[in-house]
């Protein structure tokens, strides 16, 4: 049985109500999609990401204009800014689209987008209600904190790294809370059979997530740990130390 077909009976004894989010209402070609390699859609859907990427390296470029930090850091700028984007345009759509009706069922250029990532992961096509608790917060939360961050960068505020922290915390927590159910369940929704739906929408989209807040992690530690090793010992210390030497010459 091809792909579609089987993943269409699964779906249908696994979650019937799905049916009535729109499954059942889309297009003709919807499920034969999910066993071609690279569509129209697929090709518009890879520009726009790249729009969006383009934005970013855009908007960098303009804050390193503005005020000159190092390159390092420029480079996190960088990625909070495509961060944000995302957060704001992209899953900000998607959470528009689940609230009043589903990706299934919506129109537009975003839309079409977001369909064809539903090829790979179906939640996201029919409203899944952890899928869409998870991206309201995201898009609220998440891409405040971008904002924040890229603002502490650039001035070198004192409370860049709890934010930091913060963020990547939120970030691979979402990245959890939207996988480790599926795979509880078997992954019953993840199309894992087309190699462009596993490799590029599944694993890297959603990978880069998880590498890039782990590595911003990591950074945070050792210059929080920089900063408090700086620290010198209390009063109370020292006076403590000292006491503890009078003993012992005595």
């Amino acid at each position: 049985m091809e792909g579609g077909s089987f993943r269409k009976n699964c779906l249908k004894s696994w979650n019937p109500n799905w049916y009535e989010n729109g499954i059942e209402s889309a297009t003709p070609t919807f499920f034969q999609d999910m066993d071609a390699i690279l569509t129209q859609r697929a090709i518009i859907s890879l520009g726009i990401s790249s729009l969006h990427f383009t934005a970013a390296i855009l908007l960098t470029f303009l804050a390193g204009w503005l005020k000159k930090i190092p390159f390092s850091e420029l480079l996190i700028v960088l990625w909070l800014f495509y961060d944000a984007i995302i957060h704001f345009t992209l899953e900000g759509s998607f959470v528009y689209y689940s609230l009043t009706s589903t990706v299934l069922k919506s129109e537009g250029i975003l839309a079409e987008l977001w369909k064809e990532y539903s090829l790979a992961d179906l939640r996201w096509g029919v409203s899944d209600p952890t899928i869409v608790s998870m991206e309201i917060l995201t898009v609220v939360f998440d891409g405040i904190l971008c904002i924040i961050l890229i603002y502490a960068i650039m001035f070198n505020k004192p409370y860049r790294h709890f934010v930091q922290v913060t963020l990547c915390v939120c970030e691979l927590y979402g990245g959890w809370m939207t996988f480790a159910p599926e795979w509880i369940t078997g992954s019953p929704n993840l199309n894992t059979t087309n190699p462009l739906h596993l490799w590029v929408y599944l694993v890297f989209f959603n990978g880069i997530w998880v590498v890039i807040p782990g590595l911003l992690m990591i950074q945070s530690f050792y210059e929080m740990n920089k900063a408090f090793s700086k620290i010198p010992p209390s009063s109370s210390n020292n006076n403590n130390k000292q006491n503890k030497n009078k003993k012992k010459k005595q």
